[in-house]
């Protein structure tokens, strides 16, 4: 599997910077890709002061929805746990658009509840998945760039 294509920044994204491994962006590409016709999603666990992603969990929709996602409640709480025994912290949370741009919808805004979480879009609108990051507070949506990093 190629690399996916990264689009450019949004006009006045804030400046801030996710890093994540190449393997790690992959997988999570694969994840969704795996999920449809549903929404794929899963939760990125790192160090927030760095905003570095040093995994990519996918979990379960409940929703399976093609419109929107829900993490499995009983997964997110596993991921917390293990984040929280290896030292790191649950920083954000990956979805997939299966028909849309890589933008945070209507109903992504509503339900980005921690303004500190990067929610990281993967669009499989085209061909080729599209992805990028995004910190959502208060309705206030600032794109951020991706640090694609070898491990």
């Amino acid at each position: 599997m190629s690399v996916p294509t990264w689009r450019g920044l949004a006009a006045g994204y804030a400046a801030a910077v996710l890093v994540i491994p190449v393997a790690l962006c992959e997988r999570l590409v694969a994840h969704c890709l795996a999920a449809l016709p549903h929404e794929g999603c899963g939760l990125l666990v790192g160090d927030p002061s760095t905003a570095t992603v040093t995994d990519a969990i996918g979990t379960r929709n409940v929703a399976a929805s093609a419109l929107f996602y829900e993490v499995d409640p009983a997964e997110h709480l596993a991921v917390e746990r293990a984040a929280e025994a290896a030292g790191r912290d649950v920083i954000g949370a990956f979805h997939s658009h299966t028909h849309t741009d890589a933008w945070p919808s209507a109903t992504d805004v509503a339900r980005a509840a921690d303004p500190t979480w990067h929610w990281l879009i993967v669009s499989l609108r085209m061909a080729e998945p599209v992805v990028r990051s995004f910190r959502i507070e208060s309705e206030r949506i600032s794109e951020e760039e991706i640090s694609l990093v070898e491990e």
